[in-house]
């Protein structure tokens, strides 16, 4: 059985890919498009996106991006409070340590501190830090506060502006000690995702979980956001409900199992200015907007049984490339996706599978994908396995 490790091969070429927030591994195995002869490529998919820049995941730039001015929502209901602790705090469930994100007026805060936990509180705007401190010092010093902002930890493409935090140097302060990935949670995170940046930031994490990278160094790290609905949707989403069904639904469904816990009315989170002061309601939001639109809690627990002889951190990327070739062309054949993916013969990939030729992309389970590409994995006939296309690095679907 293989194990995550902390460091990749040397042989490996890494390089930083601004679109997913990712690193591309290109293997031995794999080969691209531009290398095949015409007459082989068979199914490609047409679509050509729009690339974005690259730039080195350890660059920042020099001024600050509009986002870190703009207000944002903090969790201020004692009752939600209570609910989310709840979750969090069950009696067998030996984690009580806690990372909370942004935790601003620290309502969350007093009420995790309460329930018994250790929490790390990582808050970006220092007009909170005070106030959290002083909270820290009256509920029995088991708070310990950082001014930084956690959706910047390990950053890996451009746009990132500080303040900025190596997760090894943060964790290895705090003495949080790494747990094997077949063992227990070593930590929880509990927060909101960022409105503007929530689809990048459901990337990095993919890419930080199958890559055993920033906080999943240290084990199966348990995240608990609150997330839109309509994205809470799209990644619960199966073949039963095709119009949501998507890349990002399967990648964080062998990931991780997932469980929604709590539905919460987007005016139930207060919004904070830059210096500390309570905003009132936005006039040009709607009474609509704000009366039906939700925010999920969601809890992403990352599977023991994720990795395995044939899927890696080494060659995730190539999963991720065949999982988003796939749904360019949501609606075609399978058979017809093995065609233009793998040089492994499709009908003998779909007979050890069994699956019928008629098998279309949205009939397939996300286990059923990992199954194919262990299958293609599998297959000692052939040195390269995979055809790699350029332009897909940098698509996010």
């Amino acid at each position: 059985m293989w194990a995550p490790v902390a460091g990749l091969p040397p042989r490996l070429t890494l390089s930083a890919s601004s679109g997913a927030g990712r690193f591309c591994i290109r293997r031995s195995g794999t080969a691209r498009w531009k290398d095949v002869p015409a007459r082989n490529r068979r199914g490609l998919s047409d679509f050509q996106p729009q690339l974005l820049p690259s730039q080195d995941f350890r660059e920042l730039p020099s001024r600050a991006s509009k986002c870190g001015l703009e207000s944002k929502r903090y969790l201020t209901s004692p009752r939600l409070a209570e609910t989310v602790v709840q979750f969090l705090l069950k009696e067998e469930d030996p984690c009580k340590l806690i990372l909370e994100c942004n935790p601003g007026p620290g309502v969350l805060t007093q009420a995790l501190l309460q329930g018994g936990a250790r929490v790390i509180a990582l808050e970006s705007d220092k007009t909170f830090v005070p106030h959290l401190e002083s909270l820290g010092k009256k509920l029995g010093g088991k708070l310990h506060v950082v001014h930084c902002d956690f959706f910047k930890l390990d950053p890996r493409s451009f746009g990132i502006v500080k303040p900025t935090v190596d997760s090894r140097v943060l964790l290895r302060n705090l003495a949080i000690e790494t747990l094997p990935w077949s063992k227990g949670i070593p930590l929880k995170v509990v927060g909101i995702f960022p409105t503007k940046n929530e689809k990048k930031m459901i990337w990095k994490f993919l890419h930080d979980i199958y890559s055993c990278t920033s906080l999943y160094r240290y084990g199966r790290v348990e995240l608990n956001f609150f997330v839109k609905e309509v994205d809470c949707q799209k990644i619960m989403a199966n073949p039963q409900n095709r119009n949501l069904y998507q890349a990002l639904s399967v990648l964080w469904q062998v990931a991780c199992e997932i469980n929604l816990l709590h539905t919460e009315p987007w005016s139930s989170f207060d919004k904070y200015t830059r210096s500390g002061h309570r905003e009132k309601p936005d006039c040009r939001e709607s009474l609509e907007q704000q009366t039906q639109q939700n925010l999920c809690l969601v809890q992403f627990t990352p599977r023991r049984n994720l990795f395995t002889q044939n899927l890696t951190p080494v060659n995730y990327d190539v999963f991720f490339h065949m999982l988003k070739q796939c749904f360019l062309k949501r609606n075609a054949k399978l058979i017809d996706h093995l065609h233009s993916l793998s040089l492994v013969d499709a009908t003998d990939i779909l007979k050890k599978m069994r699956q019928k030729g008629t098998t279309k992309i949205t009939d397939m389970y996300p286990a059923d994908f990992k199954r194919l590409f262990e299958t293609v994995e599998c297959s000692k006939e052939y040195s390269c396995k995979w055809l790699y296309d350029d332009f897909m690095e940098d698509v996010v679907i």
